[in-house]
């Protein structure tokens, strides 16, 4: 991969984190923004976060040799011109994606994949028109992608199953863990399980069984300790001695009532302000920036930890 191109449109958090995921695998990576501004500083950002990645032993190569495949394009052309895969990350409005899909499909050579890195919207909904759309699908990653490998790979009913093949080869290559959806539905699938999760957590917290610490709790001491290396069909298939379907016989009429109780929750403002109110006590504003920073750091810790440990 190293004589190929890849193109980043849009150079804010997710296209630079992708300008990362790329370059350190080896590809030369043309980064473009609308706004000029945005290419100024965006450099220095990425080297920061190269050093913090060597610093935990998380790239094979010094930061400044990856650094060096990067290259800010103040041009559309010159960015997808060369590119075997564009990867989208402009504002997540319908008639920017459409837009800028139209452009993209025009400038970028015939073999390229182009891939949006949407967190909602399906490809049907901003590719249709366009007249290569079977190159067009949505390759969903988590944030930051250069810590979290997962990405969606989300085609439109019309996405060639070559183009499909291909973005796999290529986010595999680029060290990520593409998983790919068989037909469309809004929010992938990370968003839903992720939805879900949320639903029901501000649903306790709402009706006063514990706060939002310790609702936090039961994720990150909890749950999350599994789920970090193992999913939950995997999970519950090792807990209970004849596996999966004997897991179901134990348990499914119990999860069948908690289904029947629950109730979804409607994000109302009462609720969502008073878990805001408890989260700034515990976090004031203007240190989200620092625990972000923090958070990064723990991922970097648990991923070097990850590809320690032997898979089986």
């Amino acid at each position: 991969m190293k004589d190929e191109t890849v193109g980043i449109v849009g150079a804010g958090l997710i296209g630079r984190a992708w300008a990362i995921v790329f370059a350190r695998s080896g590809f030369q990576v043309r980064l473009h923004d609308q706004v000029p501004a945005a290419l100024d500083n965006c450099l220095g950002i990425i080297g920061e976060r190269l050093r913090d990645l060597a610093e935990f032993g998380l790239i094979a190569e010094p930061p400044e040799t990856i650094l060096a495949r990067i290259r800010p394009s103040p041009s559309l052309a010159e960015a997808v011109g060369e590119a075997v895969l564009v990867q989208e990350n402009v504002a997540e409005k319908l008639e920017v994606k459409r837009e800028i899909f139209a452009e993209l499909d025009r400038l970028a050579p015939p073999h390229a994949v182009l891939a949006s890195s949407t967190s909602w919207l399906p490809a049907s909904s901003f590719t249709e028109h366009v007249p290569g759309r079977a190159r067009c699908l949505v390759g969903h990653p988590v944030n930051p992608p250069y810590l979290v490998p997962l990405v969606e790979i989300a085609p439109a009913p019309w996405t060639s199953p070559e183009a499909v093949a291909r973005a796999r080869e290529i986010y595999a290559k680029a060290g990520q863990t593409p998983v790919t959806l068989k037909k469309e539905i809004t929010g992938f699938l990370l968003n839903r399980v992720q939805s879900a999760v949320l639903s029901e957590v501000f649903a306790l917290y709402r009706e006063g069984y514990a706060d939002a610490e310790d609702l936090d709790r039961v994720l990150k001491d909890g749950l999350a300790l599994r789920w970090s290396f193992m999913g939950p069909f995997e999970t519950i298939d090792l807990n209970a001695p004849a596996g999966l379907a004997d897991y179901a016989a134990r348990f499914g009429g119990t999860y069948r009532d908690v289904a029947a109780s629950a109730v979804a929750f409607d994000w109302d403002a009462e609720t969502v302000a008073k878990a805001d109110a408890e989260r700034r006590k515990q976090l004031p504003l203007e240190d989200i920036e620092k625990r972000s920073a923090w958070r990064d750091r723990r991922l970097m810790a648990l991923l070097a930890h990850k590809r320690s440990q032997p898979e089986s």
